[in-house]
């Protein structure tokens, strides 16, 4: 199964689109190579804790999806750093919007992946296992449920129950 979605600017795909994509509201910042992606979500919560994730979603398959983790807003611990970030190209994510914080700010902008966060912090997660996959989150004044649609680049997220298209 792919999660692949064509990327679109979300500008021209709100226009085109009028009430069909929820807009979220929080001010995200890029920090991967790539700006603009789009795929299927899957999703993950967890706070300052990255074991569950590293295990049982970063070593998955994406199939061009895009991981949204919700990580509270915290900035205290980093969701993902460059090492994590390669795992996920390597087994074909093509992004992730985290409601919360990175590392390797400076390497993440090399890869060929979408990455959105809300800022960085020098210090790693922890690794007790706490959260859960799969599951309706909500940050940013919208709601993310598995198999949605996003849509990201330099102009924000819209999140859509189906495929947009312009």
């Amino acid at each position: 199964m792919t999660f692949a979605l064509k990327s679109y600017p979300t500008t021209d795909l709100s226009d085109a689109n009028p009430g069909k994509a929820r807009q979220v509201l929080l001010p995200f910042c890029d920090f991967g190579g790539k700006r603009m992606f789009a795929g299927r979500i899957r999703t993950a919560v967890t706070l300052e804790d990255t074991k569950l994730i590293q295990e049982e979603l970063f070593t998955s398959q994406g199939n061009g999806g895009v991981i949204v983790l919700d990580g509270g807003g915290s900035l205290c611990t980093a969701m993902l750093g460059d090492r994590m970030a390669e795992r996920l190209i390597a087994n074909g994510w093509a992004g992730i919007v985290i409601n919360g914080a990175v590392r390797d700010s400076r390497q993440l902008a090399q890869l060929d992946l979408g990455i959105k966060a809300l800022g960085t912090t020098p210090v790693k997660s922890g690794k007790t296992g706490i959260g859960a996959l799969d599951l309706p989150v909500a940050f940013g004044n919208a709601l993310f449920e598995p198999g949605n649609c996003i849509y990201c680049d330099e102009d924000g997220v819209l999140i859509a129950d189906e495929p947009l298209n312009l």
